[in-house]
């Protein structure tokens, strides 16, 4: 979750084929490519739910950022060449309507009050320094992060009964006779794709059948 208050603004608006890195205290911590999702109250999808585990260990120690790179397969030079060729063909055009060329719409009215261009400003007339602010958004777009949504929209927890104390053939405890445990009462979580119910079906069929045979 943000305290942005433009974030409301995104509501709905998809990102696909995005880098999404976090930092503390300007150290990169994780970063991810793949979909995301703008909610209401920040950001969530596939990526998010992967890095949330990392982000909530790190906000107990204080802030994290986050930084959106909407172009991960442009390098900055690359980049400015793109926004230079698209400000020369579409030279007359306003420039929120050259920027449907790399963003999403709902992105564009954020993005250019963030770099600070009128959005009716010819394409033409965008200056170098407007350019450079608008790559640099593009690239490293910032979203500090003020905590994680909470218990009731997680997918997974994570922490529980240590491996250490299990038998990975049997599910069987090793320090009470004759118990099992199986799914998320494990402290085993992993990435979203299947994994954990699989860790949950797994787990339970041997848990299950082991416990039958004693």
């Amino acid at each position: 979750m943000s305290k942005k208050k433009w974030v409301k603004e995104l509501e709905g608006s998809s990102l696909s084929n995005v880098r999404i890195s976090i930092y503390q205290n300007n150290k990169k911590k994780d970063d991810r490519f793949g979909e995301a999702l703008f909610t209401g109250s920040g950001l969530s999808g596939p990526i998010i739910l992967d890095m949330s585990k990392t982000i909530g260990k790190l906000l107990i120690n204080g802030q994290v950022d986050l930084f959106i790179d909407f172009k991960p397969a442009l390098d900055f030079n690359m980049l400015d060449k793109r926004i230079l060729l698209d400000l020369e063909k579409y030279n007359n055009k306003s420039i929120k309507n050259i920027l449907p060329e790399l963003l999403p719409r709902k992105l564009i009215p954020v993005i250019l009050e963030l770099a600070k261009i009128y959005p009716d400003k010819k394409g033409h007339s965008i200056t170098k320094d407007e350019r450079k602010k608008l790559r640099l958004l593009l690239k490293q777009f910032p979203l500090p992060i003020k905590s994680l949504s909470g218990f009731d929209k997680a997918i997974i927890t994570t922490g529980g009964i240590s491996l250490k104390e299990i038998d990975p053939k049997t599910m069987r405890s090793r320090i009470i006779k004759n118990l099992y445990f199986a799914g998320e009462i494990l402290d085993l979580d992993g990435p979203t794709g299947g994994y954990n119910l699989q860790v949950c079906w797994s787990t339970g069929y041997l848990a299950g059948e082991n416990a039958a045979k004693n």
